[in-house]
């Protein structure tokens, strides 16, 4: 049953996303394929990963990983930054272009925490929080 539940509302989260995505309200240009989806939330899972960070969780090639990186950096919603301690380095972080679109998945996050917070009483509020 708790499997059932978890997938339900797993469920949920991915249909707003890919709504989101089949639904960009951008140029052309800057829309993201279903790839480049993935990649950048990747990049914001793994917190400003270095290109080899971002390549090796992903399971790609050098080259393959920086043609993406390439083409997120081309659409503006990453940039590269180089790393303070590593001049060699550089880290991928995302822009306010990212955010600024991305952010729709974080308002559905926010309309299921108000119907929980709504649903719930304060003892049930704290045991879901432990829990996750």
């Amino acid at each position: 049953m708790l499997e059932n539940n978890f997938a339900k509302v797993y469920t949920q989260f991915k249909m707003s996303l890919y709504a989101k995505i089949f639904n960009q309200d951008v140029d052309v240009d800057d829309r993201l394929t279903a790839i480049e989806v993935i990649c950048v939330e990747v990049i914001y899972a793994l917190n400003n990963p270095t290109i080899q960070e971002f390549a090796n969780f992903a399971q790609l090639s050098a080259p393959n990983a920086a043609y993406k990186v390439n083409s997120l950096i081309q659409k503006g919603y990453i940039v590269k930054v180089q790393s303070d301690t590593d001049k060699r380095e550089f880290h991928l972080r995302l822009t306010d272009k990212y955010y600024d679109y991305f952010d729709l998945s974080q308002s559905y996050i926010s309309k299921v925490s108000k119907r929980i917070e709504e649903r719930f009483t304060t003892e049930e509020l704290k045991l879901l929080d432990k829990v996750l």
